[in-house]
């Protein structure tokens, strides 16, 4: 049987812990299922995807390869994340939404998978949007509110089914190796670790201010250690440093590029997290460590939702004082089980997303009968 040849396309390449989770995810996931798949992503840094995630990869900005791929492919897997999107730059939709319908000119079914939809705010971009995807096989999305507004846009062609963020199908990380790493900066012993995760936000300092207040506040009633972790290095870091330096009590900020087993291994080290990144958050549900969340977008709402919890506050809209006071709350109680049966029910959505992907091949899990 010949192999199945599969093409990739994401944010990927570019640093951002999330993002390349989920791409160590999506690979586990098609791997398990069919061992002999050739794989090939679209990325930013293709030498940076080779090396760390083991597959072949091209440059998203060489279209004459792009389009070889494409014609060559079996399958083309748009996502994970949140890619079709206007917020960011309606640039970035517009490349991802020229590549499925790269492969829908070339007749290659194309499926979604685990995105996340929105903001959509441009009448022109949801006209698209629309148009684009009712011409593709499949679609899952990472949560419900996902689909209302695929919906919402009149998205009706293919089926649309509600899974999971890839990376609750990861296994958990090993809290020995963050307790390891750490122990560079001189983090050890008992007293509680607080992981901070942030990122820049259009030129808002306000809400760093009141996260220096809220984490100053910890400290003084936990005599907790803070400790803030770059998912997207080094950009993140920029933000942890103007925040560490408003605060009255030295805080840690780790200044290094971690692999996904290493950050989920800082995260699962914690005793709380407190997370404006997405996927800081859902580490820290995988790790079984309270968290709670600062929505800078409706991913984060979304998420938080899905295993019970609200965001404390909008990114612009942050109280320290009631920041504190969830944070040490959480940090007393530690994650609830309906959190925990949330997350076991997520994990088992996410798995699931990597066999939709493969009936598009005609191929579910491998199984060694019919695959020889």
């Amino acid at each position: 049987m010949k192999r199945p040849s599969i093409l990739i396309s994401g944010y990927y390449g570019f640093g951002n812990a999330g993002d390349e989770a989920m791409l160590t995810a999506i690979l586990g996931a098609l791997y398990e299922r069919e061992p002999n798949a050739v794989v090939t992503v679209i990325s930013g840094n293709p030498a940076r995807t080779r090396e760390t995630h083991g597959v072949q990869a091209i440059s998203r900005l060489a279209m004459p390869r792009i389009l070889r791929e494409v014609s060559r492919c079996d399958l083309l897997i748009s996502g994970g994340g949140s890619l079709l999107q206007d917020v960011t730059s309606k640039r970035s939709l517009y490349y991802y939404l020229g590549i499925i319908r790269l492969a829908l000119w070339c007749k290659k079914p194309v499926f979604l998978y685990a995105q996340g939809i929105g903001p959509l705010f441009r009448p022109a971009a949801r006209n698209t949007v629309r148009d684009v995807l009712n011409r593709t096989q499949a679609i899952t999305v990472r949560d419900k509110g996902s689909q209302e507004l695929l919906t919402e846009l009149g998205v009706t062609t293919p089926p649309i089914t509600v899974t999971a963020d890839a990376v609750l199908a990861m296994h958990p990380g090993d809290p020995d190796i963050g307790r390891m790493l750490m122990r560079r900066y001189g983090i050890s012993g008992i007293a509680p670790k607080i992981g901070v995760s942030v990122r820049e936000w259009r030129g808002n300092g306000q809400y760093k201010q009141k996260l220096a207040q809220a984490c100053d506040e910890l400290q003084h009633r936990t005599d907790g250690q803070i400790i803030f972790v770059p998912m997207q290095y080094p950009e993140d870091k920029v933000a942890a440093e103007d925040i560490a330096s408003a605060m009255k009590k030295p805080a840690v900020v780790l200044d290094e590029a971690y692999t996904t087993a290493e950050l989920m291994g800082i995260i699962g080290a914690m005793d709380v997290v407190i997370g404006i990144r997405l996927h800081a958050l859902i580490f820290a549900a995988l790790m079984g460590v309270p968290s709670v969340g600062i929505s800078y977008d409706p991913k984060v709402d979304r998420f938080l939702e899905s295993v019970g919890e609200n965001a404390i506050a909008t990114i612009d809209n942050v109280d320290a004082d009631a920041l504190a006071e969830l944070t040490l709350k959480r940090l007393q109680q530690g994650i609830s089980d309906t959190e925990r049966k949330q997350v076991a029910i997520l994990r088992s959505r996410s798995e699931a997303t990597a066999d939709y992907a493969l009936r598009l091949l005609g191929r579910e899990k491998h199984n060694d009968s019919t695959h020889r």
